[in-house]
């Protein structure tokens, strides 16, 4: 289809504490930190970390929003993105069930649409799955802290999304965004997004009536949004429009994040999907490549307020520049 969607860009959610944040995403997870900037809305200081691969690819990276200095706390619920599923080398869910244990995150060994996973949370009580399904580029993993490139996170696997009623998302998936039906289990049922084997998205549908329905707005331990990769703003535009021919509506953008181009649009299920192209330079855009994440980067609406910014957000140890590389 002319709207071709290549996988998943980004996933976007609230979290605690910075400090508790990056610890759980780069210390424990072994993901590579990429960026410290600020959210683009609102008058309030909140950070916006970026986390992902050796290269930070769309597809593999993880942004969040720290809103406990804020006291914004999300509540789970049905009608939104209810889980992350990312995606690790076939036969290491050994290794990960032992390191998140030994970290003390509790862990549930789940065998879903044919491929074994780990359930846990992220200490902010934010739902991860770890899938063994070995989608991804493993030349291109990010290994530290004792996570070796055998075991590294490979990239996005997914998301999990509780409904109260299905007919319409569906709908929205298959004639919208070209999503095809990949299977069905206890849980739900799921749609395979992408025409890239290595950067497939999944959307696994669970009906859930009984739940009260989930936040829309970011707050700590909810997920905010998905985010599709484009590829590029022409391709960006046609989803759109195709999507608005069908009487989607309800759509912000095209917005400039700095590093990438983004539109949005509240799916039925409530879910908020995000389609995005990144820029060339992507995060080198205003730091050197080997230095990524280690300065903070204030957003252009808050530029003249640089010293009262950093005075006012909470402290973040991000450390010396961890040194990992592209593995070979």
């Amino acid at each position: 289809m002319p709207t071709a969607i290549r996988g998943t860009h980004h996933y976007t959610s609230g979290v605690g504490a910075a400090q508790e944040d990056f610890d759980f995403h780069a210390r424990l997870l072994g993901l590579r930190f990429l960026k410290q900037t600020g959210l683009y809305e609102g008058k309030v200081p909140i950070y916006h970390l970026y986390y992902g691969n050796a290269e930070g690819q769309p597809g593999t990276v993880l942004t969040t929003f720290p809103m406990r200095q804020q006291g914004i706390t999300g509540r789970l619920g049905t009608d939104q993105i209810s889980r992350l599923n990312l995606s690790i080398p076939q036969g290491s869910l050994g290794f990960w069930m032992d390191r998140l244990s030994k970290s003390g995150i509790e862990t549930t060994a789940v065998d879903l649409y044919g491929s074994e996973r780990i359930h846990l949370a992220h200490p902010c009580g934010l739902p991860y799955a770890l899938v063994a399904d070995g989608y991804g580029d493993p030349a291109r993993s990010w290994g530290q802290n004792g996570v070796a490139a055998e075991h590294a996170i490979l990239g996005t696997h997914g998301i999990t999304v509780n409904a109260s009623t299905l007919d319409a998302m569906i709908t929205y998936l298959e004639t919208g965004i070209g999503a095809v039906e990949d299977g069905a289990d206890e849980a739900g049922r799921r749609w395979r997004l992408g025409a890239d084997p290595g950067r497939v998205g999944y959307i696994e549908l669970v009906e859930d009536r009984d739940s009260p329905p989930a936040t829309r707005f970011v707050g700590e331990g909810t997920v905010h949004h998905c985010a599709w990769d484009a590829g590029d703003s022409e391709v960006q535009l046609a989803v759109k429009g195709r999507l608005e021919d069908q009487g989607y509506e309800g759509w912000l953008g095209p917005v400039d994040r700095g590093y990438f181009v983004s539109v949005y649009n509240r799916t039925p299920s409530g879910a908020l999907f995000e389609y995005a192209w990144s820029k060339p330079k992507s995060w080198a855009i205003d730091e050197p490549p080997d230095q990524l994440g280690q300065t903070f980067k204030v957003p252009p609406n808050l530029a003249e307020q640089r010293d009262t910014i950093l005075e006012y957000l909470e402290p973040l140890d991000v450390g010396a520049p961890l040194g990992g590389r592209v593995h070979a």
